[in-house]
């Protein structure tokens, strides 16, 4: 059976999904992060005023979980820190190993 399910549908289902993560938000310097705990080496997520980065293997996690395509992953991820951080970003992108610097 196939179901149609619409953006809106997707990005609150994300969102339910990540905050059930319970990510831990730091700032430091210009960049927040989310972090799966506070000493973390790497990030899950890291942003600024205008660029937001996801790790790549959240993004292939939620797109495997959800059967979604890796672009539509983050942008459900990137809806999911605009509603957190109230900020819209005009740049998002995945990598592997975001560095979390400490200064």
């Amino acid at each position: 059976m196939k179901y149609i399910v619409n953006e809106t549908q997707i990005n609150k289902i994300v969102s339910k999904y990540l905050d059930n993560q319970d990510f831990v938000y730091m700032e430091y310097g210009i960049n927040g992060y989310f972090l799966n705990s506070e000493k973390d080496e790497y990030a899950q997520i890291r942003f600024n005023s205008y660029w937001c980065t996801i790790d790549r293997k959240l993004m292939t996690e939620v797109a495997s979980f959800f059967s979604l395509e890796n672009v539509d992953s983050l942008s459900a991820i990137a809806k999911w820190v605009e509603s957190k951080t109230g900020t819209r970003y005009g740049a998002v992108d995945a990598q592997s190993d975001i560095i979390v610097y400490y200064f």
